[in-house]
């Protein structure tokens, strides 16, 4: 997981507007109240010309324009132009004081540096207390001759100078404060919308995914189907075609045969169709009906087809998911279709289903051609997928003596937290030869 990007504030175009909006409404500020302090005489005597404010004025009001993108440089030189102001007695405070507040303000709220934002406004802060005692002392000083000094530590003007000295705690604890809630607001806003476009990406990518995976199960199931009919159908009408001028009967028959595997087909199309235009809300991850009740259908078909299959269920069977039956279901389908193409005229197979305490086997072996290396093809990745999607592994090797083996085995759960599955899939009819002691039943 990457680390995350350090938080940073760019003032936008928006930013920037309304910051020159801010130095244009603080000019006519300033120049309103240098108007009015220097006739009401601010400082009596020792009052500077009215130019003199102007230029305060100004040089309180020009640097907010920028008080984002150099926040410490305005801080700085207001803060200077502030000291020059009341040094000099320049009859304008308020605008001053209001600058002064902003731009320490925007230090704390806008400067990227945190560090270097502490030393600024603990720089600032603490020069401006110096001046004050400093300034505080020096009237003190000029009123020792008074009544006032001398009437005891709560005097007035003691009261006065306690009282300036809490004003300026608040201003710019104030200003202080509030920046680095500015600050730290920003920061969480950034993190939250960070994490919303990631969460926005994670679920592109998992829609990818589910796109991405459907296709693969689709892809999956159409070859498992045209493979295994097509297969069947291609096999019976060779041998139809072979048979028709000695044997009518037995052409008549095998194309029957290809008859009903061409209607088998269309209706696992036709069901996948109707999976992908309507999933519904079942909850199954395969879209067909088929279980290990039709696995023994499966073999007498495989028989038909031309390669002779014995199926044998070995033990109790018990309940399993469906998608757990579908997948083996087609496991078997996928094994004996790839031994009707590649086994040979003479192949047989073997279908074997062992139903054990802890895990469902199934087990297809044919035998005919040895295979010499082994190629995997779609048929065989599609096999491999489905055993991992049961929760089950699966074994694919040729046999030394000729032949093919594929055996996957699927954990269950004990038999007795599952109803019975003969109730749920009734097996289909045929000749049964069944054993009571081993709970076997086999087809020929």
């Amino acid at each position: 997981m990457p680390a995350p990007a350090v938080f940073t504030r760019t003032p936008t175009a928006r930013d920037r507007r309304q910051d020159l909006l801010l130095a244009v409404v603080m000019l006519v500020g300033a120049v309103i109240s240098a108007a009015l302090s220097s006739i009401s005489g601010l400082y009596r005597d020792e009052q500077a010309p009215l130019s003199w404010a102007l230029l305060v004025a100004v040089g309180v009001s020009a640097p907010l324009i920028v008080r984002r993108r150099y926040p410490a440089l305005v801080a700085v030189v207001i803060a200077l132009v502030m000291f020059i102001s009341v040094t000099l007695r320049v009859p304008e405070v308020y605008a001053t004081n209001i600058a002064m507040f902003i731009a320490l303000y925007t230090v704390g709220a806008w400067m990227n540096d945190r560090r270097r934002a502490f030393f600024v406004r603990a720089g600032i802060i603490l020069g401006m207390f110096v001046w004050l005692i400093i300034v505080m002392y020096r009237d003190a000083i000029d009123e020792a001759d008074k009544a006032e000094v001398a009437a005891g530590l709560f005097s007035p003007f003691v009261a006065f100078m306690m009282l300036n000295l809490l004003i300026n705690v608040l201003y710019f604890g104030g200003a202080y404060y509030f920046g680095e809630r500015s600050w730290h607001a920003a920061a969480q806003r950034s993190a939250l919308e960070q994490r919303t476009r990631e969460l926005e990406a994670e679920r592109e990518i998992t829609a990818a995914q589910a796109v991405a995976l459907d296709r693969v199960r689709i892809a999956r199931e159409l070859h498992d189907v045209v493979a295994h009919h097509v297969s069947v159908m291609g096999v019976q009408a060779g041998a139809a075609r072979l048979v028709i001028d000695r044997d009518p009967d037995e052409a008549k028959r095998m194309l029957s045969a290809v008859e009903d595997a061409s209607r088998a087909a269309i209706g696992d199309f036709r069901q996948l169709l109707e999976t992908l235009r309507d999933p519904g809300d079942s909850g199954d991850d395969e879209p067909s009906a088929v279980g290990i009740a039709d696995i023994e259908r499966l073999a007498r078909a495989s028989t038909d087809a031309g390669l002779p299959t014995a199926y044998t269920e070995i033990g109790d069977p018990v309940a399993v998911p469906s998608t757990v039956e579908v997948n083996l279901y087609r496991i078997a389908q996928e094994a004996l279709t790839n031994a009707r193409r590649h086994a040979g005229a003479d192949a047989t197979a073997d279908v074997r289903l062992r139903w054990n305490a802890d895990a469902l086997e199934l087990e297809v072996v044919n035998t005919g051609r040895t295979v010499g290396v082994l190629r995997p093809g779609l048929g065989q990745l599609g096999m491999r997928e489905r055993a991992l999607a049961s929760g089950g592994e699966i074994e694919l090797q040729p046999r030394p003596q000729g032949g093919f083996r594929v055996r996957v085995a699927v954990p269950i759960a004990a038999a007795g937290d599952f109803e019975s599955p003969d109730l749920r899939h009734p097996r289909p009819g045929g000749d049964q030869l069944n054993d009571p002691k081993a709970g076997r039943r086999a087809v020929v």
